[in-house]
């Protein structure tokens, strides 16, 4: 297996990945790269496309459900998990996709839209999140094309919340399991012949 840095981006030289250019500065604003390596030929010019510049302030609403949903996704691979700091943070190439389309619909949003967007996103799965991605990189998806095409679409999609409810966030609690508790599983319905 590849060595890893980061959201599981590849350790190795002239890889494809993204990454999160975040600024010392707490106002300064984070930009998403893509950085599409040499593709196994280093006499090739290395090529980097950023894809979105996000405000400070919304990128603070969103990293965080961003962090969560990609650590837990990593851990059920075995893979080590990453954290946002200052500098460049490194993502898988498939994460990076997904994070741009989160930043993407977010770039447009006032702070209190971002929970529903970050609600609507989490709903996606990840091979959804990859098809908005190439819809949206394909027609609109450098750094000064912001609210146009397949881009002001997903604002418009993951931030029109009249029907979803966003609970605060807190951390899950543990039940404690009795020995008279009774979780049937899908096996022990067929055993039986209930099915």
């Amino acid at each position: 297996m590849m060595a890893e840095i980061d959201f599981g981006a590849p350790d190795q030289f002239g890889m494809h990945h993204f990454y999160v250019a975040v600024p010392p500065g707490a106002r300064d604003a984070i930009r998403i790269f893509e950085d599409y390596g040499f593709d196994g030929d280093e006499t090739l010019q290395e090529t980097t496309i950023c894809r979105v510049t996000l405000a400070r302030e919304l990128w603070t609403q969103i990293r965080d459900d961003a962090r969560r949903d990609f650590n837990t996704r990593l851990k059920s691979k075995k893979r080590s998990t990453g954290a946002w700091k200052v500098g460049n943070v490194q993502l898988d190439r498939f994460l990076g996709r997904e994070l741009c389309v989160l930043a993407w619909a977010a770039e447009l949003a006032s702070p209190d839209q971002c929970a529903v967007i970050c609600q609507k996103w989490l709903a996606l799965r990840p091979e959804e999140r990859w098809w908005l991605y190439s819809k949206t990189a394909s027609e609109a998806g450098l750094e000064d094309q912001a609210g146009r095409g397949w881009r002001k679409a997903l604002y418009c999609a993951l931030s029109d919340g009249t029907n979803v409810r966003v609970a605060p966030k807190k951390k899950p609690r543990r039940k404690k399991k009795s020995a008279e508790t009774f979780e049937p599983s899908l096996f022990d319905f067929t055993e039986n012949g209930d099915i």
